[in-house]
């Protein structure tokens, strides 16, 4: 019989058949449709009730990524063949990669369950499915694919996709030093060129791109529903080397490519339309593994935040959002100010009015 708090292998499998090559923006919203509106149908009515909000429901700013009770439908109140529809949708917005990561994040929850005497708070099922409006009939929708180290937003609006942050992953442990999965490091390549990168710098470089010998013990931003820039500190894009500004795009890469990649070809357009000699590297921390470290990289419109300090530095935190654009906000308020009274009710066109 199969552990209950082990998530079903072959639920892995079937979903990783689903991440398919890239299609077209359009289709990465009728995909999302399509399966967040198969998972839906196919919940008892209760459990419906559990995964659905209202679009302007507070719960969709309410993002979280540590072990806490969350609202939503979790995966271990789900029969098997609804946890393969709950994956089916997550796959829809990522990548190859960025979903067997989000898997890998959610496996290690396991190894905790076994370090931790069998801690009724670790379990590789404590992840919700929030859907935020209806996907089969509203213009606007969102849904959340959420748990600890783990919190996948998107908003789709007339057919598009306009908003994929917040977007957070974290690993505890982020380094498995022993047993049958030694070696693991699911944040691996965030951290590790990233250093490669500080350490590419010359000696002056260095002095502006170090901000502090000491890491803070998390991201600054935190599970904050808005952020804003942060003190703009580090070294600038301009300032860098052909080859070292490479590196640095390299990086930026990493956190959007986690995404499916017509979405992640679309963010990136934007995020180099917005300016990339306008972008800012800060460290903070020990140049070694295992050492405690921070990094951010900020731009006109966004933020990476990467931090490892936590458990001996090997319990990495790593989250990307926009300043106006995390949960879709930006759209959403112009979408609302032209088709909305402050009450909540549909504006009547003028030429309709005038009839």
């Amino acid at each position: 019989m199969m552990n209950p708090r082990l998530f079903p292998v072959s639920i892995l499998l079937t979903a990783l058949l689903l991440v398919g090559p890239a299609l077209r923006a359009h289709e990465a919203t009728e995909a999302m449709v399509a399966a967040a509106s198969d998972f839906l149908n196919n919940l008892e009515p209760e459990k419906r009730a559990k995964a659905m909000f209202e679009l302007k429901d507070a719960e969709r700013t309410n993002w979280h990524y540590i072990p806490t009770t969350r609202n939503g439908l979790p995966i271990k109140e789900m029969r098997e063949d609804q946890q393969h529809l709950a994956c089916a949708l997550l796959s829809t917005g990522l990548s190859h990669r960025g979903y067997t990561q989000a898997l890998t994040v959610m496996s290690l929850e396991q190894v905790l369950w076994e370090l931790e005497n069998h801690s009724e708070k670790r379990n590789p099922e404590g992840y919700f499915v929030s859907i935020f409006g209806n996907p089969a009939t509203d213009k606007i929708w969102a849904w959340r694919f959420e748990g600890h180290h783990l919190s996948i937003n998107f908003t789709i609006a007339n057919g598009e996709v306009v908003a994929s942050t917040p977007n957070f992953y974290g690993a505890n442990p982020g380094f498995i030093k022993e047993g049958p999965r030694k070696g693991l490091r699911v944040l691996a390549a965030e951290e590790d060129q990233a250093r490669a990168f500080v350490k590419s710098l010359d000696e002056a470089q260095r002095k502006v791109a170090i901000i502090d010998a000491t890491a803070p013990k998390d991201v600054l931003t935190l599970d904050k529903p808005k952020v804003e820039a942060l003190e703009p500190k580090g070294i600038m894009a301009s300032s860098l080397t052909a080859e070292q500004q490479k590196a640095l795009h390299g990086i930026i890469e990493i956190y959007v490519t986690r995404l499916r990649p017509s979405l992640a070809e679309a963010d990136m357009k934007k995020i180099d339309a917005a300016g990339f000699d306008k972008i800012q590297f800060a460290w903070a921390g020990g140049l070694e593994m295992g050492q405690g470290q921070y990094y951010r990289i900020q731009g006109p419109t966004f933020l990476f935040e990467y931090a490892n300090v936590q458990n001996d530095a090997y319990h990495p935190h790593a989250v990307w959002r926009e300043f106006d654009g995390d949960f879709g906000e930006d759209v959403l308020r112009k979408h609302f100010a032209q088709f909305h009274d402050a009450s909540g009710g549909d504006k009547v066109p003028a030429q309709t009015a005038a009839k």
